[in-house]
């Protein structure tokens, strides 16, 4: 989840703002169609007037529909579609009102007015995409059609509405097209970081992703440069030795004496011996090693290392299934095993080494000492507990160091007077 942790957040911010809209319009909806029908029902008052003075004055129901005809307004006589459109029709607003009618009497004392309150039931409905206006009154009832006035129309607000969320998927579609090079840059940056070291960058684009792949392929090109020259100077200084050294084995063999042959026969073997271990170490450092990952049996990997360290079968014990694959490189994962082999017999109080599986991890058992420091000193370059031993104190480094190639550690263990190196 978390390498897409900008996609994500720019997805979370997609649907908050197209809630908090869609929440805002209805808001606004309901507000706005509220007001329409507060404004719409004012006409209830006309209705009102007109009919107040018909009660009042008598008159017939043809003035009545004339008078209620010049604002658009027409009556429904017929019951049966009077309770057909209440009982169908969707109620707009009701109110309960009062009617107040004042008339002017005279008695004994003289000329006084009369206020009669009344009752006033008005229900505003609409059907079939007409407002209808029904009026009860203690005294009689009116039903109107409005052929004037509408019904509310939701529809620009609703494209209005489509509208801003169809601006806001254009813009996040647009996020994504500035992000989708990201995308790819991360990609070629995990390939680079795999060891394909020809990859480029560069890209066309001015903004700043594209600022940063070119940047990223310039750097690319001067890591290429320093590698190149360090490829080349750690072969050149190697092979350089190598010609003193086979030239001093050579003329050894001229000394007078045994002794002295012996001893120059040592230095020169022993520095012959650096040299290699140089060479493995420049070689499992290199960038370049997983290409030459294959899969092996495990088996036939210690047998070679096996032979590699040359040393008597009697001194290996090895419980190993023979159905165990690995991904190796095989000259590499051989070296360690054999660096093991041979630092388990060389520091074991027996000369014995048991090579096994243990929880799915390879173990090297040897009877010995515990180590006097943390695995993490021995790991380290040109350390060892014995100055004296025929060692430069490069096994276990070398060792840590194709482990990790091949995305392993070097653990160890101590129990009951055993040591126990781990391949986890």
């Amino acid at each position: 989840m978390k390498k897409y942790a900008v996609l994500l957040t720019v997805l979370f911010a997609l649907l908050v703002t197209i809630g908090s809209v869609s929440t805002l319009f209805w808001e606004f909806y309901k507000l706005n169609k509220e007001q329409y029908i507060n404004h719409i029902f004012t006409k209830y008052s006309v209705i009102n007037q007109i009919f107040r003075d018909h009660l009042q004055r008598d008159t017939s129901e043809i003035v009545l529909e004339a008078n209620l005809a010049v604002y658009k307004l027409q009556v429904e006589k017929v019951k049966s579609v009077q309770n057909a459109i209440r009982k169908s029709a969707t109620l707009l607003k009701k109110e309960n009102l009062k009617n107040v009618n004042s008339s002017f009497l005279i008695n004994s004392e003289g000329l006084y007015q009369k206020n009669v309150v009344s009752d006033v039931t008005v229900s505003m409905m609409e059907f079939d995409d007409t407002i209808y206006f029904d009026i009860e009154t203690p005294m009689a009832t009116l039903f109107i059609e409005d052929e004037e006035l509408q019904p509310y129309r939701y529809t620009s607000l609703l494209y209005t509405y489509f509208a801003i969320i169809l601006t806001i998927f254009l813009s996040f579609i647009l996020v994504l097209q500035k992000i989708k090079p990201l995308i790819r840059l991360r990609k070629k940056i995990a390939q680079f970081g795999d060891g394909d070291m020809n990859i480029s960058f560069k890209t066309s684009s001015c903004d700043e992703i594209g600022l940063i792949s070119n940047e990223l392929e310039s750097t690319r090109q001067k890591i290429n440069n320093l590698l190149e020259s360090r490829t080349l100077f750690l072969r050149n200084i190697m092979h350089e030795l190598k010609t003193p050294i086979t030239k001093g084995t050579i003329a050894t063999q001229m000394l007078s004496t045994q002794k002295q042959r012996d001893r120059f026969t040592s230095i020169f073997g022993r520095l012959e011996a650096l040299v290699e271990e140089f060479a493995m170490i420049e070689e499992v450092t290199s960038v370049n090693v997983k290409n030459d990952f294959k899969e092996y049996r495990l088996v036939d990997i210690i047998d070679g290392a096996i032979d590699m360290a040359m040393v008597d079968t009697n001194s290996v014990s090895v419980a190993v299934d023979t159905t165990i694959i690995v991904h190796a490189n095989y000259r590499l994962y051989t070296t360690a095993i054999k660096n093991m082999i041979d630092n388990a017999i060389k520091y074991s109080t027996d000369s014995h080494v048991k090579i096994l599986m243990i929880k799915h991890e390879l173990s090297f058992e040897n009877r010995g000492k515990r180590l006097s420091n943390p695995l993490k000193y021995y790991i380290e370059p040109f350390t060892k507990d014995n100055p004296s031993k025929n060692s430069f104190g490069l096994g276990l480094y070398l060792v840590d160091s194709i482990l990790k190639a091949h995305n392993q550690v070097l653990a160890y263990e101590y129990d009951n007077g055993m040591n126990r190196f781990i391949f986890a």
